[in-house]
């Protein structure tokens, strides 16, 4: 059976590539893995090998083209039959037309979503669609998008699972948001998945009408695995017996009740301009950003192929012009939700188990049951606990909160100003910022601060990536943006790793302080305690004692003392607890 060769996404922000050169041509015969064509994009040039063996039937994109990721470049036939030399000069031909001819042509051709080969795992780039945002997943059978592709499919289209993140080959189907035969549009949940890194919702990758679903929930698959077929407009009547593998198999893990939302996207990719009726082109991101500022992608002026709107445009246009207006979101929202579907609500809660139930771990919750063992092993633990006066900051907060979240839009919290004052404090002794590598001692250039945010089926930590370049408001709008991104399955991989030393505050539940593990490959871990009123002795600059009542925190640091003296420990600490009682920094 014939293979596509599809152009591969080498990063999450790289939506084309270049073909540079062919290593073969029409007619001859290639070996799986073996390199296939060279390529070059915004961050990497790369020889991409062969997704099966085969001959080179054909080649659908000329070198020096560029074309989006998951366009059909070329094809492999399994060599059964007979390689005619028309077709090689046709294909020869072909290939010295443009891509913006070519690719279109394709574009309703289903496309081959190769298995994982051995040369991805050595780190090698795969043909296979994109890492990162669940967003941006892979396609499964979609072809190269054009500027004028139908808003429907009419030919069914696999849904794959998506690989989230470089070092991950499979997920594990946690819970489908629709059934077979239910209606989906494009970009609209359809799944979740936990891996090792993420949970997150998976998007659909066409409009059309659930057929079939091929992986039961609780069952783990490798990445590119077809997981789902949508059919096309919904003309043809969906299988009942499709059902089956998802109904009739166990699940292998317990699932949150949570309520089936259609997730209404930003002017969603169907839209088109008033002006000229064409469809308005746009990543998943590049909408989530619309949908999170108001924005209208129809005044947003693209300048990728094909006049497709890129990330840079959105925030280049935010920052001109701003966000839009609550009421104009609301409209637009009102009139892209469905009739009589129910408002998007937030997951409910864990159902509790009856006593004496035996119940799976979940696959989060294996996975953090794993690394607190790990870690425990790896790391020799221990804690210093420190008071802090709170009172400044607190006097601080309450005068400028309301206006604060005014001006800026966010929260005010003292997380910001503790995770600030962890990285004045990490500038001064990088030793809390390094990390253990064999016999050596890594130390990182930039600070990444992880925030632990608990979840109602696990914890998840996503790190504030280069804290040090932030400033406080910075920092503040990335910690509340991560947070609810985290509630929400809504975070990248690379958001949830590269930390360098990080936070978590079980003060919020009212408990005076804890002894938390590290988080490796980590040194350190802050623990922030709960805030009480106290009665404190104040001694004044002539040394005369009072008693005042004060706000007071506990903070906990734990260490490795394998790389950290407990004195290096003590003043860090010190240090963190004189900038918190003194705090001057302007909040902005």
């Amino acid at each position: 059976m014939p293979t596509n060769v599809v152009m591969p996404q080498m990063g999450e922000s790289i939506f084309e590539g270049t073909i540079t050169k062919w290593l073969k041509k029409p007619g001859d015969t290639v070996q799986r893995d073996e390199p296939l064509f060279e390529i070059s994009t915004d961050k990497v040039d790369a020889e991409i090998p062969a997704p099966a063996s085969g001959v080179l039937t054909e080649i659908k994109v000329a070198e020096g083209a560029t074309v989006e990721i998951n366009t059909v470049v070329a094809v492999i036939g399994d060599g059964s039959g007979v390689f005619s030399s028309s077709a090689t000069a046709d294909a020869t031909a072909g290939a010295k037309k443009s891509a913006v001819a070519t690719a279109p042509e394709k574009a309703k051709e289903p496309v081959a979503a190769p298995a994982p080969t051995s040369a991805s795992k050595k780190g090698e780039p795969t043909p296979a669609p994109a890492d990162g945002d669940p967003a941006n997943a892979p396609r499964g059978t979609k072809g190269a998008k054009t500027g004028t592709a139908p808003a429907v499919s009419t030919v069914g289209t696999n849904v794959v699972m998506p690989q989230m993140g470089e070092s991950i080959f499979e997920g594990t189907i946690t819970k489908w948001l629709k059934k077979v035969g239910d209606t989906v549009q494009r970009d609209e949940p359809l799944f979740e998945i936990s891996t090792d890194k993420v949970d997150a919702e998976i998007p659909a990758p066409a409009s059309g009408v659930l057929t079939e679903i091929k992986v039961a929930e609780g069952a783990t698959v490798e990445i590119n695995t077809v997981v789902a077929v949508i059919g096309g407009s919904g003309s043809g009547s969906a299988n009942p017996a499709a059902s089956a593998p998802a109904s009739a198999a166990p699940t292998a893990a317990p699932t949150e009740k949570k309520q089936t939302v259609s997730s209404p996207s930003a002017d969603a990719e169907a839209s088109t301009s008033a002006a000229t009726g064409e469809r308005i082109r746009s990543s998943p991101l590049v909408r989530r950003i619309a949908k999170d500022n108001n924005l209208d992608l129809s005044k947003i002026s693209g300048t990728g192929m094909g006049g497709r709107i890129t990330k840079d445009d959105a925030l280049g246009y935010l920052g001109q012009h701003g966000k839009g207006s609550e009421a104009q979101a609301t409209t637009k929202q009102a009139a892209s939700a469905a009739p009589g579907k129910p408002a998007a609500t937030a997951p409910a809660s864990v159902s509790t188990p009856m006593l004496d139930e035996l119940v799976p771990l979940t696959k989060m919750r294996s996975i953090i049951a794993q690394r607190m063992v790990d870690s425990k092993h790896t790391s020799a633990h221990v804690h210093s606990v420190f008071k802090v006066d709170m009172t400044r900051i607190v006097r601080i907060r309450e005068k400028e909160k309301s206006k604060y979240e005014q001006r800026n839009g966010v929260k005010l919290t003292y997380m910001p100003f503790i995770t600030r004052a962890v990285v004045n404090c990490l500038r001064k002794m990088p030793i809390i910022n390094a990390s253990m590598e064999g016999s050596a001692i890594r130390y990182h250039k930039n600070i990444n601060i992880g925030i632990a945010v608990a979840l109602e089926w696990g914890l998840i930590v996503p790190v504030v990536k280069q804290a040090e370049e932030k400033s406080f408001l910075g920092i503040a709008r990335a910690i509340a943006d991560l947070a609810e991104r985290a509630r929400g399955k809504k975070l990248k991989p690379d958001e949830v790793s590269g930390g360098t030393f990080t936070i978590t505050n079980p003060g919020i539940f009212g408990e005076q302080f804890g002894t938390p593990v590290i988080n490796q490959p980590e040194s350190a871990i802050l623990g922030v305690g709960g805030m009480f009123k106290e009665p404190t002795v104040m001694t004044d600059a002539e040394g005369n004692d009072t008693i005042a009542i004060r706000s007071m925190m506990c903070l906990t640091l734990g260490f490795d003392h394998r790389i950290i003296d407990g004195a290096d420990a003590g003043k860090f600490m010190a240090e963190l607890k004189k900038t918190l009682e003194n705090w001057s920094e302007d909040i902005g």
